[in-house]
């Protein structure tokens, strides 16, 4: 009888231990090397977030249209983070399955974290001011302009509660994604794993802190009326909300299935 894990995916129960693995190596790299990954990471996201909003600011498409339209255009960015390489603070929330095996301490995960979210915001940002810079928003007669001030301006409304869930939903896709992209073997494998939970994120109106730090400056940039509350107003919650969802829902969890001490074996068919 063929077994429903074969050679063209790894089972999942293999792909837990491969994040453990993974969690180990991020934890020990250098700090420059670190810190680099994740500039790089931060400016593929915004590359992602400039891609859905130019789907977004095209009035003829439907709401549903666009919103799965947009969700696929800004898969870019976790593509771009996982098949070239890079170091993504919301993916590396998985550092939460190494740190529950005991192989990296807390200390370890925090400063990745720290220094993950820190990079990813100066390349988000930095993409910000280069988009800003090249005009880029003048497409469409400013259409693209009015699209990305009005995607900033919903977003620092939305309550501190509304954007907490939102922040661990999105999470838990994003982590997903790359969980999935781990059982595969090949560039294509690991695209078609992100592409449908990113889609199904971005399309429900999810948040993700790494996203919004593009999305915000560039609306400041282009004369939104936000500030620096507005700002923590977001993210504060958002990145909680993002840790619960890729650390607790998506990592813990599958270290209770698989990994924690007397787990049962994963069932085959």
């Amino acid at each position: 009888m063929t077994e429903l894990f074969g050679l063209d995916a790894y089972s999942p129960k293999e792909i837990a231990a491969r994040v453990s693995d993974v969690g180990v190596g991020k934890a020990r790299l250098p700090l420059l090397t670190l810190a680099l990954l994740g500039v790089l990471a931060g400016a593929f996201i915004g590359l992602g977030a400039l891609m859905f909003t130019l789907v977004a600011s095209d009035a003829g498409l439907g709401f549903a249209a666009s919103r799965l339209l947009g969700g696929l255009a800004f898969s870019l960015g976790l593509i771009l983070v996982t098949v070239a390489g890079a170091e993504l603070f919301t993916g590396n929330n998985l550092l939460a399955m190494a740190w529950a095996a005991g192989r990296v301490s807390t200390r370890d995960v925090l400063v990745n974290w720290t220094v993950v979210c820190a990079a990813n915001f100066v390349g988000a940002v930095g993409l910000a001011v280069l988009v800003w810079l090249s005009g880029h928003a003048d497409l469409g007669d400013g259409a693209v302009g009015r699209a990305a001030m009005r995607i900033a301006t919903d977003k620092v409304q939305l309550s501190w509660t509304e954007l907490f869930v939102r922040g661990m939903l999105c999470n838990v896709l994003v982590c997903m994604a790359v969980w999935m992209a781990l059982a595969g073997r090949s560039v294509t494998d690991k695209v078609l794993a992100i592409v449908f939970p990113i889609t199904a994120f971005v399309a429900a109106g999810f948040e993700h802190s790494i996203a919004n730090m593009y999305f915000l400056p560039l609306a400041a940039l282009l004369g939104a009326p936000l500030g620096a509350g507005d700002l923590l107003h977001n993210l504060v919650p958002v990145t909680a909300g993002n840790i619960v969802g890729g650390s607790v829902l998506v990592a813990l969890v599958y270290w209770l299935i698989y990994l924690r001490p007397g787990a049962a074996p994963p069932t085959r068919s």
